[in-house]
C-alpha cells in the first residue's frame, strides 16, 4: 500500500486519480480479507459502485462530494477478495465519452504516451494500472468503457455478459441492462481471478449460463473496421489459436457489422434516455451532457419501447452468427489512441460526438446491446503502442474467452513498460 501511494504521487501528472484517501487505504491494508487478492491495493472508478467511504461523483459537479455509507454487492465482493481501496479514478461526466477528461478535472493521460488519451470511460483506472500504481482497478462498461481504455493502455479488459456480475442490491436494470462492472488488469490470470471472485448469485433477472471451454473451437474473424496494423493483428491472433486445435471458419461479417451499427445507434439512445430520468439540475452540466439529456427527454414512450425491441433483435442476430462459430476475433479499436482532446464535450452536437466514438471503437457497443461477454487484450505493438484484439463469446461464455485469451497471452507479444508498485521490475 505504501508503494502504491508513493506511485500515485509520482504519477500525479497522469490525472488518473480524482480522490485519494491514504488513511483509509492503510487501514484496509492492515487487515485485508483473506481472498485471492489479500492485501492488494486497488482503486475504484468514479462511476458505478458505490464503495462505502468513497465519493462517486460520476465526473460531474452535479453530484455531492460526500463519501457513500454503503457498499454495492460488487463492492462487497471486491473487499471479500482482499482488495484494499484507497481512492477513485477519473471518469468523464456520466461516462459520456471514450476519453476521461471531465470539465471538473483532472485530465487523464495515457502512461504509454501522455499526449494521447487513456480511453474512457474507465480511463483513470486503465491509466493507474498501466502506470503500475495498482495491478488491478475497478471499471465499468456500457459501450466499451472497460475494453476501450484497456486497449489504449495495453491491458486486459473483460466486459462480463449480462447477469453474470451483481448489479445490486437494488437491481434497477440500469441503462437497460447494457452496463457491466468488473476491472481492468495487467494479466488474464488476474482477470480470471477477479471474475471468479465476483460472478454469480446476481439476484437479477438474467441468470448466467456458463459455457466452459470444450473441445476445439470454431474461430470466426472480422478483418474490417480498422487500420492496417489493427487488422493484421486480428488475423495473427486467430492463427495463433490454430496450433491448439482450434480452427478458423468463415463468418457472416455483413450480419455482424449490421448488428454493430445498430448497437451504436441504440447505445446513444439508451444513454440519452437514462440521463433524462436522473433527478438532477443539469444547468451546471457539461454542454454535451445537457445535449444528451435533452435528446432523451424528447423521446416518446413508444420510442423507448422500440429501443427495447431492437435490443432483443440485435441479440438474436448475434446468436445467429454464433450458430457457425464458437468465438469471434475482431479489432478492438479502429486506430491508435488519439490525442488528448479528441472527444471534446464542450459542444452540443451529440450525434457527431457519438459518431466520433463509434468510428474509434466501431464494435464496442455490440457486446453491451446484445448482452454477450467480450474481452480485449494486447497482441503486439505498433510504434510503441499496444495492438489490441477483441474476443466475443456467446452468452455465458466468459470462461471460453478467458481460456482463449490465456493462450494468446502466452505468445508474449506485449510487455508492460511500468513495473507494479511494490514489486520487482
Amino acid at each position: 500500500m505504501e508503494a502504491a501511494l508513493a506511485a500515485a504521487a509520482r504519477h500525479a501528472d497522469l490525472g488518473a486519480i480524482v480522490h485519494l484517501d491514504a488513511a483509509r487505504g492503510r487501514a484496509a491494508a492492515r487487515d485485508p480479507a483473506p481472498g485471492a487478492f489479500a492485501g492488494v491495493p486497488t482503486l475504484v472508478k468514479d462511476l458505478g459502485g458505490p464503495f462505502a467511504g468513497f465519493p462517486m461523483r460520476a465526473g460531474s459537479r452535479l453530484l455531492a462530494d460526500d463519501p457513500g455509507t454503503a457498499d454495492s454487492d460488487l463492492a462487497v465482493r471486491f473487499r471479500a477478495a482482499g482488495l484494499c481501496v484507497f481512492g477513485t479514478t477519473t471518469a468523464p461526466e456520466f461516462g459520456l465519452s471514450l476519453a476521461s477528461e471531465p470539465a471538473v478535472g483532472p485530465i487523464c493521460r495515457n502512461p504509454l504516451a501522455p499526449d494521447l488519451t487513456a480511453g474512457g470511460s474507465s480511463g483513470g483506472s486503465a491509466a493507474a494500472v498501466a502506470a503500475g500504481i495498482v495491478a488491478i482497478a475497478h471499471a465499468t462498461d456500457a459501450g466499451g468503457s472497460i475494453r476501450v481504455p484497456a486497449a489504449c493502455c495495453g491491458l486486459v479488459g473483460l466486459k462480463p455478459g449480462r447477469g453474470s456480475i451483481p448489479a445490486g442490491p437494488g437491481y434497477g436494470n440500469y441503462l437497460g441492462g447494457i452496463a457491466s462492472e468488473l476491472a481492468v488488469c495487467r494479466s488474464v490470470r488476474d482477470t480470471a481471478a477477479i471474475f471468479a471472485a465476483c460472478r454469480g448469485d446476481t439476484r437479477g433477472p438474467f441468470p448466467p449460463v456458463a459455457y466452459a471451454p470444450e473441445g476445439p473451437l470454431r474461430i470466426g474473424l472480422l478483418t474490417e473496421t480498422a487500420d492496417a496494423p489493427r487488422l493484421a493483428v486480428v488475423e495473427e491472433a486467430a492463427r495463433a489459436l490454430e496450433p491448439h486445435g482450434h480452427r478458423i471458419v468463415p463468418i457472416d461479417s455483413a450480419a455482424l457489422l449490421a448488428a454493430a451499427r445498430e448497437s451504436a445507434r441504440l447505445f446513444a439512445a439508451i444513454v440519452a434516455v437514462n440521463l433524462a430520468t436522473l433527478p438532477l439540475d443539469f444547468a451546471q452540466a457539461e454542454p454535451m451532457t445537457r445535449a444528451a439529456r435533452d435528446l432523451g427527454a424528447a423521446m416518446t414512450g413508444a420510442g423507448v419501447w422500440r429501443i427495447t425491441t431492437d435490443m432483443a433483435l440485435v441479440s438474436r442476430d448475434l446468436w445467429r452468427v454464433f450458430e457457425g462459430v464458437d468465438l469471434i476475433v475482431t479489432p478492438m479499436l479502429a486506430t491508435a489512441p488519439p490525442p488528448v482532446g479528441s472527444f471534446p464535450t464542450q459542444g452540443t452536437d451529440i450525434q457527431a460526438h457519438f459518431a466520433r466514438m463509434t468510428a474509434f471503437a466501431p464494435l464496442a457497443a455490440l457486446a453491451n446491446i446484445s448482452g454477450f461477454p467480450a474481452l480485449t487484450l494486447p497482441f503486439g505493438t505498433d510504434k510503441g503502442l499496444p495492438l489490441p484484439v477483441q474476443l466475443i463469446a456467446p452468452m455465458g461464455g466468459e470462461e471460453r474467452l478467458l481460456a482463449a485469451a490465456a493462450l494468446l497471452e502466452r505468445e508474449d507479444r506485449w510487455q508492460h513498460p511500468f513495473a507494479i508498485a511494490g514489486l520487482a521490475a
